[in-house]
């Protein structure tokens, strides 16, 4: 066994990434096609995970640079728009990313039309909720992009009742070339260290952010994107978008 330096994990990492752009780069330009559709016929993407797959919305929105259409779902909106109470969301007997029977009620929290679309993440594809919730996002008509590690998925059993994975309902579907697990550096035991998901999911979601605007410019479109606010032309340009796309963002 390698020792265990930064060094290694460079390493490690850099291996994964360039799997990633190596076999991925298709299926990210597919979902960014899906993606710059939505935004030139003013829908929005809604972009979906739960546990730290959270992360991947916060990369695509809410900072400078990043396009105001996409909208980050999370599960804690049950609690914030009081359909739940904190201590059944936190019930750790009842693990609420594992929950397969809350797809209608979180989807009907949003103001979702028939043109959005949705990215939905989730690095085991195995969990109740993001199956789910894709499963009412393809009945309702919307295109889905799924995000999950291949090794991953196929290496366990879906925890839905229906059996089925995440990555059946994607129309589109990228691997994050990660391990089953996700850690990605030997410790000597059992256990592993250094996620890598989070990476690849930045990186992904970045790459998808640069094709939109792409295709966007190809089309015509002016970029619908958060500019910093340093300016007073910087603030009104924002307020603007964010009342373009008030009450579904």
């Amino acid at each position: 066994m390698k020792e265990i330096t930064m060094d290694l994990f460079y390493d490690e990492m850099l291996k994964v990434v360039h799997t990633l752009q190596d076999k991925e780069m298709d299926n990210i330009r597919k979902a960014a096609e899906i993606c710059a559709d939505t935004i030139a016929q003013d829908g929005v993407v809604h972009v979906f995970g739960s546990g730290h797959s959270v992360g991947f919305g916060m990369e695509l929105a809410g900072r400078p640079g990043s396009l105001v259409p996409f909208h980050t779902i999370v599960t804690s909106d049950f609690v914030l728009h009081g359909k739940v109470t904190l201590e059944e969301f936190r019930d750790p007997n009842n693990i609420f990313e594992r929950r397969a029977d809350i797809a209608d009620r979180l989807y009907d929290l949003y103001d979702i039309r028939p043109q959005d679309s949705f990215i939905i993440i989730s690095n085991s594809g195995i969990n109740g909720v993001v199956i789910d919730f894709a499963i009412k996002a393809k009945q309702e008509g919307h295109k889905v992009i799924v995000v999950t590690s291949w090794q991953h998925t196929t290496a366990e059993a879906s925890r839905h009742p229906s059996g089925k994975k995440l990555y059946e309902m994607g129309d589109v579907v990228i691997d994050n070339c990660g391990p089953q697990g996700d850690a990605l550096i030997e410790t000597g035991k059992v256990e592993k260290i250094c996620s890598i998901s989070s990476i690849t999911g930045a990186f992904i979601a970045q790459s998808i952010t640069t094709e939109v605007c792409r295709l966007l410019q190809q089309k015509g479109v002016e970029l619908p994107l958060l500019l910093p606010e340093d300016s007073q032309s910087g603030k009104q340009h924002n307020e603007a978008l964010k009342e373009k796309y008030k009450g579904r963002i």
